[in-house]
């Protein structure tokens, strides 16, 4: 049985499903090749099915709570300078 887990990526925050012996994963969302063993490990399941499940429920509580807090997006691109 294939072990997957569950990461996430340090730059954006974004959710990324990995298998367990893997070195390394590209972020799909920013691009940023995470190392997996200095990865923030939010899950380890034991099948593909398990670990898609899961990720799509962090995701939509992730999303959830954005939604509630009225995060429209990057905190960077959202906020600019204030300048008169």
């Amino acid at each position: 049985m294939q072990n997957y887990i569950i990461v996430v990526c340090s730059k954006c925050g974004g959710y990324l499903l990995a298998k367990n012996e893997q070195k390394t994963r590209t972020c799909p969302y920013c691009g940023l090749k995470i190392l997996l063993r200095k990865a923030l490990k939010v899950a380890s399941v034991g099948n593909a099915e398990e670990a898609s499940v899961l990720l799509r429920r962090l995701k939509e509580e992730n999303a959830a709570k954005k939604r509630k807090l009225g995060f429209k997006g990057d905190f960077k691109k959202s906020h600019k300078p204030y300048s008169k």
